[in-house]
């Protein structure tokens, strides 16, 4: 089912990825509003506000990067899943590792996907389509947070 508009928290430290990030989201043919985090601390800020504070749009979405300054994105993806109010938030994994522990420990943590960046920027727009036909087009996302639930 299509939101009419979606948000999505994108937490990532490097410029270049967001700015390829951002400007496939750009292309697309719909209402996207990406918020963007550099760290995990400013992302679990963003969150914690987005819970708290009726002027902080929660995300339906949020593209988390693992190799973060300071809290890991692993950490962040555990602080999500332990807060009852955006535990039902999907998180997708999109970060350069390919290592098999990364992939593992997201699973555990409950992450909805694992996802590598593409080594090309162009490669951007048809990651970034994939994601929009499934999270945005096709799956059914909570329209209010669990605190109003």
């Amino acid at each position: 089912m299509r939101n009419p508009s979606t948000t999505v928290l994108l937490v990532e430290d490097d410029p270049d990825d967001r700015r390829c990030i951002e400007a496939a989201f750009d292309e697309l043919d719909l209402e996207v509003t990406v918020r963007t985090a550099r760290d995990g601390a400013e992302a679990l800020e963003f969150l914690d506000a987005s819970v708290t504070a009726e002027s902080t749009p929660r995300p339906d979405l949020v593209l988390l990067d693992l190799d973060l300054p300071g809290t890991h994105g692993l950490d962040v993806l555990e602080e999500i899943r332990n807060d009852p109010a955006l535990a039902a938030l999907p998180v997708l994994i999109l970060t350069n590792s390919t290592a098999e522990r990364d992939v593992v420990d997201t699973y555990d943590r409950s992450g909805n996907a694992y996802l590598t960046k593409p080594v090309d920027d162009s490669a951007y727009d048809s990651l970034i389509d994939t994601i929009r036909e499934f999270w945005i087009d096709s799956a059914q996302l909570p329209t209010e947070p669990a605190r109003t639930r």
